[in-house]
């Protein structure tokens, strides 16, 4: 999809600030709710969720969820039974159990996406699933205040380039085989509401190459002044590293904001075997304390941002359905680039000297996890 003029782009940082967006939208349906996540949990956020959509079913709303059967694995059947019996439609994406699965059975190939659509007018895309781990914001953590909260990045977006985020999630849906939808306006007339101009981009395994993948490779190689990179899971293949280290080579400033610990510990030391490349070829590379970094972001040269689903590991690439929104505009990259900025405040810097120290034990857990880079 080409990028679309004429929208309103708002940057939603951490849970806290995104749910709320997002359950005042949800709450101001008239017409209908599309929701596709890779996670819903059966806690207070995930509560909080069924109850309204619930609510605005028995209002005559029409109500559509997808989850990925992998990523919602610990969520009750009951839950979206639930859903089911209040009349919401329920999509499971790509069963674990083969039984029920309608499409064939491709355990591998995941929906990590996380889009809401609302009345086709209102889109959310982002990084933040529905799960109490992003319920508090992360810059008023206290230290040691019991578990870290994560860090994460959404947009909520009004104007014409929503039709394009409810057209993927239509897609998602028939692929998937689920019931027909009928009598919904899913696109209703769209209006300019602001200077962003947007690009929805959705990537499937069914596609020659991931899209996420070619749109970041080429605003990598056209870059001329910088190029922040923010993400939760980074794992790269040659071919990107190849791409970091040949921007930092003609004198472009690369930044990689990376997490400081993981919840993966093979994706996380995956990703460090990389670090000694691309510090002696000039790339910057900070890891973020404080907080569970799960964030999926780029700006390039003030102009070019990108907000998604997608990590820069081989799984979002080559095995997951993943979303992204690609805005051009100045103003929303400054906010971008002050929120990079706020979030370095915050990390450590990694040097190649002291790189070069770290232990045997490190070392071998790198040469450990890359044997396994496709799979992550």
């Amino acid at each position: 999809m080409s990028f679309s003029a004429g929208n309103n782009v708002r940057l939603l940082q951490d849970g806290e600030a995104t749910y709320r967006a997002m359950f005042l939208a949800i709450g101001a349906a008239t017409d209908h709710i599309n929701l596709e996540s890779y996670k819903i949990e059966d806690d207070a956020v995930g509560r909080k969720l069924a109850d309204m959509l619930l609510s605005k079913r028995a209002q005559g709303v029409q109500v559509h969820v997808v989850y990925d059967s992998v990523g919602s694995i610990g969520t009750p059947r009951p839950y979206f039974e639930r859903l089911a019996a209040g009349g919401v439609k329920v999509l499971e994406f790509n069963p674990v159990n083969p039984a029920t699965a309608k499409k064939g059975w491709l355990v591998n190939n995941r929906d990590h996406r996380k889009l809401l659509l609302v009345d086709g007018r209102t889109a959310f895309v982002g990084g933040i699933n529905f799960s109490r781990v992003h319920s508090g914001g992360s810059r008023a953590r206290p230290r040691g205040a019991g578990q870290p909260a994560w860090r994460d990045t959404h947009l909520q977006i009004e104007g014409p380039a929503v039709g394009d985020f409810q057209k993927l999630f239509l897609r998602t849906w028939a692929k998937q085989k689920g019931a027909p939808l009928s009598g919904a306006q899913f696109f209703p007339a769209s209006k300019s509401l602001g200077g962003d101009r947007v690009r929805a981009i959705g990537s499937t395994p069914d596609d020659p190459h991931s899209l996420i993948y070619l749109a970041l490779m080429s605003a990598i190689a056209r870059s001329q002044k910088h190029v922040y990179l923010t993400n939760a899971y980074f794992v790269p293949d040659p071919q990107f590293v190849d791409a970091l280290t040949g921007a930092a080579g003609r004198g472009v400033d690369v930044k990689l904001l990376l997490p400081g610990a993981s919840d993966s510990g093979l994706a996380f030391h995956a990703g460090r075997s990389h670090y000694a490349a691309l510090l002696r070829a000039g790339v910057k590379i900070y890891e973020r304390r404080g907080a569970f970094l799960h964030a999926k972001t780029a700006t390039i040269d003030g102009e070019w941002s990108c907000v998604g689903s997608t990590n820069l590991d081989w799984r979002s690439f080559l095995h997951n359905d993943e979303i992204d929104a690609a805005i051009l505009g100045r103003e929303f990259a400054g906010q971008m680039e002050a929120a990079f900025a706020a979030d370095l405040q915050q990390s450590d810097t990694v040097d190649l000297e002291r790189w070069n120290a770290r232990s045997f034990q490190f070392r071998l857990q790198e040469w450990g996890a890359r044997l396994w880079e496709y799979w992550l």
